[in-house]
């Protein structure tokens, strides 16, 4: 259904024509006037307004008008969409009208034009149906003596008028004319009210002020202000026309080259990569600063003959900015028992770092912009610490990366090169980023305690502002030449020890420390994890093969001597192996793999447990030492023999233990006495003292020759070695740690 509101035209864009005043005295408006409400617009006295008509009650309204010849009053809704408007839905100050022309459009439809004719005010609704009726109160403008203020209000109201009918080019030229033809004050204060563009809520107000002086002060305020928003509109639109026509200026340019080009056969499928580049690097949502850079290099790029060497180095570096995740984070999965669940999947034991990760996806959970952790996983190699970062990445829902740094000597490798090089890329950390795609990978800096120094720069001091919190948010690489958010990224370093990571990059990380596995841990992971792995690589299934436990336990005790599981598994493998061979002979029975079967497998058992014999012969003593394999068990033998008083000491022993020699001798020597011993036994007495691991195992051909090296937690074992002498040789990697060892001497007797 239509309602009542303006046809045509806006207000602002077509003046509504005045009437001259005194169409009507105050004694002829009857006290009761039928109500005609008024959507989106405010009706002013002496103003001509062309109508559409819809409801019903405005329809019967204006029949009951026309056969009556009489006048009616027209008031403003407050909410235009209030289809039946009642008192308190109309404004209390309206126009007296007059119809001058109903013509009938429809059935339902009507169309009137209504002259304005003088201010009533609203006492009272008297009537709501068949349509609105109120008792009024006719108004008239009050007038003050100061003429001469009046007048010059009158004076500044013409020419705002003029300077805004100027800044609107859509007016009619006869505009200007109406409002000098105006004489009386309060009729120019309606009319421009009637035509200005501003909110139904302030033409409503200039209505309602009775007081002439008042009036006019406030449509001048309202002209005023409308005056201002039509200069600032005017000098955006001006800016904006001359932006697009430099725009357009060079577009057209562009295709008048593009088509001298293409006449002269010059034409290639560089334009199309550039246009293509283009779109990339919008598509890429880069950072104001970078996309001012990325921007600079592709419009000097289009400069560049393609033969050039300077193409191929700018196409490289805008492919780089293109491909790079600058704003692509991928979504955290942040349930914590999800998490919790894949990593007990992934990993058996290893609690600590498992609680540190809930941690830190419960803390993410409450405060969604935490930067990522550096964390730095430090154990003895096959203790799962790279596979853990894998299962971080999982729990997350992160893309995971890996960084080997181990052996990295140039901190170009960290930092990138820079572009003036020839074949200069970016660093290792940039391309990672592009190879995740996202903002917030997993990335794992594998062995970083294996990172060196030498002329071409220090890599560890390169990585000092990667792994700060407060620094990478802004890692500036050489090649990029931009600054990269790294922030979000979540770091998982690995290191089988900490003295060779520089103290600054050591406090950047957060140490967690994973020890060597027991032989329960050990055969627990077997089940769960290398059995089900080897069997699967091997192409076997459990119709096939089964491993019982006590076959895991000898593994575990008689066949390998480690901190992790990599040889354990290894081990695993050469069972498969085996079976391997007999299912694809034609084999098909399910194979029980026990104790024995083992040892058929395997051969001879490498490990066995002699401490206890080994300690009950004299001048043999225990102890422990730590390396970057893992625990070991030491055996101090000692043994006399004639000579000057000289002391030899072998083993491959470091200062440390050799200082710990000399202080026990001394000892000894200083309480001889109470000990029992002759005090003067050095005279003629050589003493031998000899340090090795419990890691050695039967060479070839009846030798005797490093073994395994020293592994595992400390279980009490000993490999076989020729009875009655001292053992020739001793574990080179058991002697790596024993400037880390505390060892403990006791002295020999005869």
């Amino acid at each position: 259904m239509s309602d009542e509101k303006k046809k045509g035209t806006a207000a602002s864009a077509m003046p509504t024509a005045m009437a001259p005043p005194g169409l009507i005295n105050k004694e002829d408006i009857p006290q009761v006037l039928p109500i005609l409400p008024l959507r989106n617009s405010v009706f002013f006295p002496g103003g001509v307004l062309p109508l559409a008509v819809g409801r019903q009650k405005t329809i019967a309204l204006i029949k009951d008008a026309v056969r009556d010849d009489q006048v009616i009053g027209v008031v403003t809704q407050r909410r235009a969409e209030e289809e039946d408007p009642g008192a308190s839905d109309l404004y209390t100050m309206g126009t007296v009208a007059r119809i001058v022309k109903l013509l009938k459009m429809g059935e339902d439809n009507y169309s009137l034009v209504v002259q304005g004719l003088a201010r009533f005010r609203v006492m009272e609704l008297v009537q709501e149906a068949p349509y609105l009726k109120a008792r009024v109160d006719a108004v008239e403008d009050k007038t003050s003596s100061e003429n001469v203020e009046v007048e010059a209000l009158g004076i500044n109201l013409k020419k705002l008028a003029r300077e805004v009918i100027e800044l609107m080019p859509e007016l009619p030229a006869a505009a200007t004319e109406l409002v000098e033809s105006i004489t009386h004050p309060g009729h120019l204060a309606d009319l421009i009210a009637a035509n200005v563009d501003v909110p139904i809520e302030e033409k409503q107000a200039v209505l309602e002020t009775v007081d002439l002086k008042a009036r006019m002060k406030l449509v001048l305020e309202l002209l005023n202000r409308k005056r201002e928003i039509l200069k600032l509109s005017n000098k955006i639109d001006s800016a904006v026309k001359g932006e697009m026509s430099k725009t357009q200026r060079e577009y057209y340019l562009r295709q008048q080259l593009k088509a001298i080009k293409e006449e002269l056969g010059e034409m290639g499928e560089e334009e199309e990569e550039l246009d293509e580049l283009q779109e990339r690097l919008k598509k890429a949502a880069l950072p104001p600063e970078v996309e001012k850079v990325a921007q600079k290099e592709l419009n000097r790029l289009k400069t560049i003959p393609a033969a050039s060497s300077e193409y191929t180095v700018a196409r490289t570096y805008l492919d780089w900015i293109a491909d790079l995740p600058w704003s692509k984070i991928s979504e955290d999965n942040l349930d914590i028992e999800n998490a919790r669940q894949q990593l007990d999947k992934d990993h058996f034991g290893i609690k600590k770092v498992k609680k540190r990760i809930l941690e830190y996806l419960a803390v993410r959970k409450l405060k969604n912009d935490m930067r990522g952790p550096i964390l730095c996983l430090v154990g003895p190699p096959g203790v799962g610490k790279t596979s853990l970062g894998q299962s971080v990445a999982k729990a997350t829902g992160r893309k995971f990366v890996r960084l080997s740094l181990g052996g990295v000597r140039d901190e170009a490798e960290i930092r990138g090169h820079r572009r003036t090089y020839v074949g200069a890329l970016p660093g290792r950390f940039i391309q990672s980023m592009k190879k995740a795609g996202t903002k917030n990978p997993v990335m794992m800096l594998d062995e970083i305690d294996k990172l060196g120094a030498d002329f071409r720069g220090d890599p560890s001091a390169a990585l000092l502002e990667v792994l700060d919190p407060e620094q990478n948010s802004t890692f500036s690489d050489h090649y990029l030449d931009v600054a990269f958010d790294l922030s979000k990224v979540m770091f998982v370093a690995t290191a089988n020890q900490l003295d060779p990571i520089p103290g600054p990059l050591r406090d950047r990380m957060e140490i967690i420390e994973l020890t060597g596995y027991t032989f329960e841990e050990k055969q627990a992971i077997a089940r769960i994890h290398l059995v089900p792995k080897q069997l699967k690589e091997h192409g076997l299934s459990g119709d096939h093969i089964e491993i019982l436990d006590d076959a895991l336990l000898i593994l575990t005790t008689s066949y390998t001597r480690e901190a992790g599981v990599r040889n354990l598994e290894r081990r695993i493998a050469d069972i498969c192996r085996a079976v391997a061979v007999e299912v694809a002979g034609g084999k098909l029975d399910k194979q029980t793999i026990g104790s024995e079967r083992v040892k058929e497998i395997l051969g001879p058992e490498m490990f066995y447990s002699e401490v206890a014999e080994r300690t009950e012969v004299p001048g043999v003593a225990t102890g422990l030492a730590w390396t970057a394999a893992g625990g070991d068990l030491l055996f101090i033998e000692a043994t006399k023999m004639a000579g000057k008083g000289g002391m030899t000491l072998t083993g491959q022993l470091g200062d440390v233990m050799k200082e710990s020699a000399s202080t026990a001798l001394s000892y000894l020597r200083s309480k001889a006495e109470l000990l029992g011993i002759n005090p003067n036994f050095l005279e003629k007495t050589d003493l031998h003292l000899h340090g090795r691991g419990h890691a050695a195992r039967p060479g070839p051909a009846g030798g005797w020759h490093q073994g395994e090296g020293p592994g595992g937690a400390p279980r009490g074992h000993q490999a076989r070695h020729p009875a009655g002498a001292l053992p020739q040789g001793s574990d080179r990697r058991a002697g790596s740690g024993e400037e880390r060892a505390g060892v403990h001497l006791r002295h020999a007797h005869g």
